[in-house]
């Protein structure tokens, strides 16, 4: 699936990869620094139901968040160093019990995502205008 969306057009984006990935419960999401990643994640988790601001784990490695009785991890893997490094800050063990996971900067460690994951590339087509790729 390929959509192109501006950010007046977010919401729409966000609850069409809601109703269409409902199933999926790891979200990686592939894109240049400045795409929009956390953005995007940030107005998913709102329209999940979570209450609180949803920012960048850039330094925590990841944030816990809860909505509709669901425990949701949002990690950020941009600092770490590869594989090892990851499984020493407990990503793996987040990613089994959280309800559901987005992950910025996936491929620091890709062979930790299990089999299904959704991955959401962004491209910036230009200052305005986004393209998401879905693949899983």
């Amino acid at each position: 699936m390929e959509m192109e969306y501006t950010l007046d057009q977010i919401d729409e984006v966000v609850a069409s990869l809601i109703k269409n990935n409902a199933n999926k419960y790891i979200w990686a999401f592939y894109a240049p620094m400045g795409a929009g990643k956390t953005t995007l994640i940030a107005r998913i988790c709102k329209h999940m139901g979570v209450e609180e601001t949803v920012a960048s784990p850039t330094f925590s490695i990841m944030n816990e968040h809860y909505a509709n009785g669901k425990k949701i991890y949002h990690m950020d893997w941009y600092r770490l160093e590869d594989e090892a490094e990851a499984i020493r800050t407990g990503v793996e063990a987040a990613m089994d019990e959280a309800d559901i996971c987005f992950i910025e900067w996936p491929e620091k460690a890709e062979a930790l995502l299990p089999e299904g994951t959704l991955k959401i590339k962004i491209e910036i087509l230009d200052p305005e205008h986004r393209r998401i790729i879905l693949t899983s």
